[in-house]
C-alpha cells in the first residue's frame, strides 16, 4: 500500500494581540504598539507591532526597556478575552478544511491536511485560502508554512512574516535543510546552540558529518532528534487535543517581598486564585502534585513540589518556606499550581 504524502500547514498570527487591536482601533497601525504591563509596575511586553520592533522592542523585554528605545512607544493591556474570541473564530476557520488540528496557543496551530479533498487536495492552495478568510472574517493576517512535517512547516511560517507564505515541497527538503543554522532545529535553545557552535558545528550541513553514536554520546536523547532533523525528518504527528497537564497562577509583584512573612501574607490571596482556576478548568479530581514557584529579585528561580490529590493551603505554605529557604532574598514573583494526572476518575468517565 503507497504511503500518504504527509502535508502539514503551521500557522502563526502575526502580532496577534497587537493585530486584534490595530482591527479594532485603525488608528493604532502606524503607532508603535505593545501589549503588556506598565512599566512601573514591572510589567513586559506579550507582543508588539512591527513598527514597535523597529526600535528593537521585544516580546518578554521589559516594558522600562522598552520605552528606553522606544519613548512614544503604546502600551496597552491584554484582554485576553477579545484574544480567546478571535482565537476561536480562527479555529473554526481551520476545522473546515480538516479534524487534525493541533492548536499550540491562541495564535498559532499545525494542520494536517494529506488527507483531505478541499481544493483538489492542495496545501498550498488550502493555506491561502485560510489566509484570505481569516483577513476577511476576523480582520487580521496569519504567515503560513507549508511542508511534509511539523519542523519544516513551523520553520516555513517564519520564512516571510508578516503576511506571508511559504512552501517546502518534499523534493525541496534536502536543500533546504543543509543551509539551516543549527540554532533553528527544534529542541535547541542557547545552551545547547553555544556546544554545538564550540564543537564547530553551525549549519545542518555540518551536522550531516557525525553519526548518530557520536551524537548520542555528546547530547543524550536530543543527539537522535538531531540525527533526523539535521535529514529532515520529522515523525511527530499532528495531535489534534492536548490534555491540559497542569494549573496555576501566579503574580509578579509591584514591590519586592522582603522577607518570609511578606510572602506568606500573599498566600491566601494566591490561593484563593488557584481554587478558582481550578473550579473554571474542571481539574479537582485529576490533582496528583502541587507546585510552587519563586521568582527572587536577582531574576533566579526556584520550584518546589509535591505529591498530593487535592488542594490544601498549609502544604503550600510548607512548600513556599522550602522555596525561600534555598535563597533567603526579596522575592519577586509567587506562583502556585497543581500537576494533573492523565487518569479519568470514575466521575469524569460518567459524562461520557
Amino acid at each position: 500500500m503507497k504511503q500518504v504524502q504527509r502535508k502539514i500547514i503551521h500557522c502563526d498570527c502575526d502580532c496577534f494581540y497587537a493585530s486584534v487591536e490595530m482591527r479594532d482601533d485603525p488608528r493604532l497601525r502606524e503607532l508603535p504598539l505593545a501589549i503588556g504591563g506598565q512599566a512601573d509596575q514591572r510589567g513586559v511586553v506579550a507582543t508588539c507591532n512591527y513598527a514597535a520592533r523597529k526600535f528593537g522592542v521585544r516580546s518578554a523585554m521589559p516594558t522600562s526597556q522598552a520605552l528606553k528605545r522606544c519613548p512614544d512607544l503604546v502600551i496597552m493591556r491584554p484582554n485576553m478575552e477579545k484574544y480567546r474570541v478571535a482565537s476561536r473564530q480562527i479555529l473554526a476557520i481551520y476545522r473546515d478544511y480538516t479534524d487534525l488540528v493541533e492548536p499550540l496557543s491562541l495564535d498559532e496551530a499545525y494542520l494536517d491536511v494529506s488527507n483531505t479533498d478541499r481544493l483538489q487536495g492542495s496545501a498550498t492552495r488550502i493555506a491561502q485560502e485560510i489566509r484570505q478568510r481569516i483577513a476577511a472574517d476576523v480582520g487580521i493576517t496569519v504567515s503560513a508554512g507549508v511542508a511534509p512535517n511539523k519542523f519544516l512547516a513551523k520553520i516555513a511560517s517564519d520564512w516571510n512574516k508578516p503576511d506571508g507564505l511559504y512552501v517546502i515541497l518534499p523534493e525541496q527538503v534536502e536543500q533546504f535543510v543543509i543551509k539551516l543554522e543549527v540554532a533553528r532545529l527544534f529542541g535547541v535553545g542557547k545552551v545547547t546552540a553555544n556546544k554545538l557552535h564550540q564543537l564547530g558545528i553551525r549549519t545542518c550541513e555540518d551536522l550531516l558529518t557525525w553519526s548518530l553514536p557520536d551524537l548520542l554520546q555528546q547530547f543524550g536523547k536530543l543527539g537522535g532528534s538531531l540525527f533526523s532533523l539535521c535529514r529532515g525528518i520529522d515523525e511527530r504527528a499532528v495531535v489534534p487535543s492536548h490534555e491540559r497537564k497542569s494549573v496555576s497562577i501566579e503574580e509578579t509583584y509591584t514591590h519586592d517581598l522582603i522577607d518570609f512573612q511578606h510572602c506568606i501574607a500573599e498566600l491566601p490571596v494566591l490561593y484563593a486564585s488557584l481554587e478558582k482556576q481550578v473550579e473554571r478548568t474542571g481539574t479537582a479530581n485529576l490533582i496528583h502534585k502541587l507546585n510552587i514557584k519563586i521568582r527572587f529579585n536577582d531574576f533566579k528561580q526556584t520550584t518546589v513540589e509535591c505529591r498530593a490529590n487535592q488542594l490544601d493551603q498549609q502544604v503550600f505554605a510548607d512548600l513556599l518556606q522550602i522555596g525561600y529557604q534555598r535563597r533567603q532574598l526579596p522575592v519577586r514573583l509567587i506562583g502556585l499550581g497543581i500537576g494533573l494526572s492523565e487518569k479519568k476518575t470514575d466521575e469524569q468517565l460518567a459524562l461520557f
